[in-house]
């Protein structure tokens, strides 16, 4: 037995040096968790084609595993090796408002966060038949007729419902109807066929929809106007103190070797600057905001913190 155990000992650091360099043979996984064509699945598709050909041997495989508001591909991620074979993307505040409401089995925090890429500001918009034409008359319909309006979001937690929480409490408003969709693909029919008087969503989508005559935007959660959207005022101009939206990047789970997770920072410091993906960006209406590493964490663990405090204020159930 102790011949056999020193023996082992031995050939450790053999075996150690046998262990081949990150990456390789094995394509890394890139877990989606949310469905086909959203925001987070073309960034993501957009993005890593170009991280993986900055890092030689590196093959990558995006797979979607939607669920739960991202729940399901969050969880799956957290509990994956941390070998630099699995990767995954998120979007803030939902990853970490989702730990808020009802037992997960991730931590939010713990996480590698590796490079944030796009943040989408959030918006308040109608159909362009609406007869609501201004926050204005939204907080004042909402105080006149608690309970006659509602708004759908893209789920329980996600920014949209974030932000519109938000607003209900700067306002003092009673709650409004919040009516979640699994995304905003089912969510547009039911607003563009008045079953809904309002959507909170990102300005990606509202660009789009604005220029096709179809949405009013009536307003946007950024510190300045939109460039897009120049008729579309500011929160902050109506004298709603927000400024919101989807943080959208790439984590790993928790324990990534330091060294893998430098060279994925590198090459997607590298990637960003690049002037196709930035012209893609563009072309997809995905502003963009580069963050690595512990900038990227910083930032999560702020919004965390804003998170909790509107927690205590108007708390949401999953």
């Amino acid at each position: 037995m102790q011949r056999r155990t020193l023996l082992a000992a031995l050939a450790a650091p053999a075996l150690a040096q046998a262990q081949p360099a990150w990456p390789h043979d094995k394509p890394v996984e890139v877990i989606v968790p949310f469905p086909p064509g959203g925001g987070v699945d073309v960034m993501t598709r957009i993005i890593m084609p170009l991280v993986a050909e900055r890092i030689p041997g590196m093959r990558v495989v995006v797979g979607n595993r939607p669920g739960a508001g991202s729940q399901i591909g969050l969880e799956a991620l957290f509990n994956a090796a941390p070998d630099g074979y699995t990767l995954g993307a998120t979007t803030i505040p939902a990853h970490s408002a989702i730990p808020l409401e009802r037992p997960v089995r991730f931590r939010a925090l713990d996480f590698t966060f590796i490079a944030n890429i796009v943040e989408d500001p959030n918006c308040l918009y109608v159909r362009a038949e609406s007869p609501l034409r201004s926050v204005a008359e939204v907080v004042a319909q909402a105080k006149a007729r608690p309970g006659s309006l509602d708004y759908g979001t893209t789920g329980i937690g996600s920014d949209d419902h974030i932000m519109m929480l938000a607003l209900e409490a700067l306002a003092g408003l009673p709650p409004l109807t919040h009516v979640p969709f699994p995304g905003v693909a089912p969510l547009l029919p039911q607003l563009l066929g008045g079953h809904l008087a309002m959507a909170v969503g990102n300005t990606t989508e509202l660009v789009t929809l604005s220029r096709e005559g179809k949405m009013r935007g009536l307003a946007t959660a950024t510190a300045e106007r939109v460039a897009e959207l120049p008729g579309v005022p500011t929160f902050r101009e109506l004298g709603f103190d927000i400024v919101a939206g989807a943080s959208r990047g790439i984590i790993g789970p928790p324990g990534m070797p330091p060294t893998i997770a430098a060279r994925l920072e590198a090459a997607f410091r590298e990637a960003m600057a690049e002037p196709g993906f930035v012209r893609d960006a563009a072309r997809q209406h995905l502003p963009l905001r580069p963050l690595l590493g512990a900038e990227y964490k910083r930032m999560a663990t702020a919004v965390d913190a804003q998170l909790h405090e509107l927690w205590q204020k108007r708390p949401w159930r999953g």
